[in-house]
C-alpha cells in the first residue's frame, strides 16, 4: 500500500471514529487548529499535534494539502511527519508574528562555522531523539530562512573554466574567499537558518519530500546514527545535505541543486565538543549540480546559471560531493557509487583539521562541465580545533574507479596534495576518462602552486596548475590504471606533474601531449614506473631529483 493511499485511509478511519487519533495513530494538524492558508501562523497547532503523538507513544502527524506557515517545529521521538501531495510547510519570515527558536549556546563555536554550531534556530529541529521520520511527497519551503551573506546571490564571480582561454591564467581567480568561521554567516536570535537540523539522534528516515530554499543548510544532521535519506529533492541557496559526525548512513536516489554552496557534504566538525568520525556511509544513485537557477530544478524548467558569463549572471556554481572542510573527527568506510555530478565543482576529499580519511571507494560517476578540479584530494594543516588535541590528520586507502569527466575547467587539473612530512597514502585511480578544454601555454606550464598548508582548502586558492591532467605533491603510493586524458585544444602543459612523490605507478595510461612537450615532469620522486604508457617505453626510476620525458 503506497504512502498517500495509506494516509488517506487512516484519515478516513479517524473521521469515522469521530477524530479518535489514538485509535488510528494519525494526528492531522488540521484537527489541532492548523489553517493551512499560508497566512495564519500554524506553528502552535503543528507542535501540539507532534506532542500529542509523542505523548501517546508515537504516531503519524499528517499535513493534508495546504500551506502551513511556521516557525520552529519541534520534532519528537517515535513520530512521523507525513507531508501530503499539495502540502507545503512554509518557513515564516521575520516580518510575521513570531520568531524561530534562538541558537543554543555552544562553547565550541569557534571551531566550525556558525551553522554547524547551532541546531535550534531551524524550521524543524530535534535533539536526543530516536525513531523519527519525515515522509513526502510534499514540499518544505525555506522562503523565510536566512542563508547568510557569505554567498549572497548578488556577489560577483569571475568566469573561469568551460573553454575560456583567460580562465587558465594564474591571475584569473574568483573573489577572495572569506575567513572561516565567517562572522557573516551568524544570525541573530529569532532568525532561522536551516530547514531541518538534528543532533544526537538515531533511527531516522527522510523520504520522498522536496526542499526549496533550505537556508544555510537544507538538512543538517550531526551525530545521527542509522540514518536513511531516500528520494529527496533539494533546490537550495547554500548546502544541500550535510552529514556531520554520523554513522550508518544511507543516501540514495536524491537530486540536489545548490548553485551557491556544497551539494552533498560529509563533515566531522567539533560542534559536539569532541571529535566524532563519520563512518559507514553509502551514497548511491544521486544527481548533484550547481548549474541551475534556484528553483528551476524543482519546477522542471532547468534554467542554466551563468552560461553567458556576464558578471550579473555568473554564480558560484558550487554543488559537488565533498568530504570536509570541517574535518576533526575523520571519515571511514565510505562508498559512493552511480552518481551524476553536473555543471558544478568536482569531487573533493579534504582533511585539514586533523581528520583521518581512510577506506573510501568511489565508483561509477559521470561528471560534466566541472568548474574547478575534477578530483581534489587535500591533506592540510588548518587545524581548526582545540590546540592541545588537534594534529595533522591522514588520507589513505582511497579508490576511485569507472569515472567519466567531460569539459573539466581548463585552469584546473586534478589535484592530489598532502603537506611536507605528511604524505597522502595509497590512492588508486582506475578506469577513468577525462576530457579537458586545453589551451595552456608555456607560461602556465611554469606555474608552481603555493603549498597553502594552513589555508581554506579549495582548488581556486592554488590558481593555475602546471599540468593539465594531474598535479600530485606529497603522496606515498599512487597508482593510475587504464586512465585516458585528452584535451580539445592543444595544451603546452604536461598531463602529469609530480613533486615529492614516492611509489608512483602508471599502467595502461594514454594522455595527449603537445609535440615536443613531456608527458611527465618529476621533482624529487622515488620509485616511479610506467608500463604500457602509450608513446613511452616501459620505465622504472628509483630516485629522481628532476626529470622530464
Amino acid at each position: 500500500m503506497n504512502h498517500p493511499f495509506k494516509a488517506y485511509c487512516l484519515l478516513l478511519l479517524a473521521s469515522v471514529l469521530g477524530g479518535c487519533q489514538a485509535a488510528t495513530d494519525l494526528y492531522s494538524v488540521r484537527t489541532f487548529g492548523a489553517k493551512g492558508d499560508g497566512t495564519t501562523l500554524d506553528t502552535p497547532a503543528v507542535n501540539k499535534a507532534i506532542e500529542a503523538a509523542s505523548a501517546s507513544g508515537g504516531g503519524t502527524v499528517y499535513f493534508p494539502a495546504g500551506n502551513y506557515l511556521c516557525y520552529s517545529i519541534h520534532l519528537k521521538s517515535n513520530t512521523t511527519l507525513y507531508i501530503e501531495q499539495g502540502a507545503t510547510i512554509l518557513a515564516a519570515g521575520t516580518e510575521t508574528q513570531g520568531d524561530y527558536d534562538p541558537p543554543e549556546p555552544c562553547p565550541w563555536d569557534k571551531y566550525q562555522d556558525f551553522g554547524h554550531s547551532h541546531w535550534h534556530n531551524s524550521l524543524m529541529w530535534g535533539e536526543d531523539l530516536q525513531n523519527v521520520s519525515i515522509l513526502g511527497p510534499g514540499l518544505i519551503s525555506g522562503k523565510g530562512l536566512s542563508h547568510g551573506t557569505n554567498m549572497h546571490p548578488e556577489r560577483k564571480f569571475l568566469p573561469y573554466g568551460l573553454n575560456q582561454d583567460a580562465a587558465i591564467d594564474a591571475t584569473t581567480k574568483p573573489s577572495p574567499e572569506p575567513t572561516y568561521p565567517d562572522p557573516r554567516d551568524a544570525v541573530a536570535a529569532g532568525i532561522g537558518n536551516k530547514a531541518i537540523a538534528l543532533k544526537n539522534c538515531r533511527n531516522v528516515t527522510f523520504r520522498d519530500f522536496s526542499i526549496l530554499k533550505g537556508g544555510h543548510f537544507a538538512i543538517l544532521a550531526t551525530a545521527v546514527d542509522n540514518f536513511t535519506i531516500d528520494n529527496v529533492k533539494i533546490d537550495t541557496d547554500r548546502d544541500g545535505i550535510d552529514i556531520d559526525a554520523c554513522r550508518n548512513v544511507r543516501v540514495s536516489n536524491c537530486s540536489i541543486n545548490s548553485p551557491w554552496d556544497d551539494g552533498l557534504c560529509l563533515k566531522s566538525s567539533y560542534g559536539l565538543g569532541y571529535a566524532r568520525s563519520t563512518e559507514n556511509v553509502t551514497i548511491t544513485n544521486c544527481f548533484v549540480t550547481g548549474g541551475y537557477e534556484l528553483g528551476t530544478m524543482l519546477d522542471g524548467t532547468y534554467k542554466r546559471i551563468g552560461v553567458d558569463y556576464s558578471p550579473d549572471r555568473h554564480a558560484a556554481r558550487t554543488g559537488r560531493i565533498k568530504f570536509g572542510t570541517e574535518s576533526n573527527g575523520g571519515f571511514k568506510n565510505i562508498a559512493i557509487s552511480n552518481c551524476v555530478i553536473d555543471y558544478c565543482c568536482g569531487l573533493a576529499l579534504e582533511s585539514v583539521d586533523g581528520a583521518i580519511i581512510e577506506d573510501v571507494t568511489i565508483s561509477n560517476l559521470t561528471m560534466r562541465d566541472v568548474v574547478n578540479a575534477p578530483i581534489f584530494i587535500r591533506l592540510g594543516a588548518r587545524l581548526r580545533g582545540p590546540p592541545e588535541s588537534t594534529t595533522v590528520g591522514a588520507i589513505r586507502r582511497v579508490n576511485i574507479s569507472d569515472v567519466i569527466i567531460v569539459n573539466s575547467a581548463a585552469r584546473f587539473a586534478g589535484l592530489i596534495s598532502g603537506i611536507a612530512g605528511h604524505d597522502i597514502e595509497d590512492v588508486r585511480i582506475n578506469n577513468v576518462r577525462i576530457v579537458y578544454p586545453g589551451g595552456g601555454t608555456l607560461k602556465h606550464a611554469a606555474t608552481r602552486p603555493e603549498e597553502q598548508t594552513k589555508e581554506y582548502p579549495e582548488p581556486n586558492r592554488f590558481r593555475g596548475m602546471p599540468a593539465y591532467g594531474f598535479f600530485i605533491r606529497y603522496v606515498d603510493g599512487i597508482e593510475f590504471n587504464n586512465v585516458a586524458l585528452s584535451y580539445e585544444k592543444q595544451d603546452m602543459r604536461p598531463p602529469f606533474v609530480l613533486n615529492d612523490v614516492k611509489n608512483a605507478e602508471f599502467f595502461h595510461v594514454k594522455a595527449d601531449h603537445a609535440p615536443g612537450r613531456p608527458n611527465f615532469i618529476l621533482d624529487n620522486v622515488q620509485n616511479f614506473s610506467t608500463f604500457q604508457y602509450l608513446g613511452l617505453p616501459d620505465t622504472k626510476l628509483e630516485n629522481v631529483q628532476h626529470e622530464k620525458f
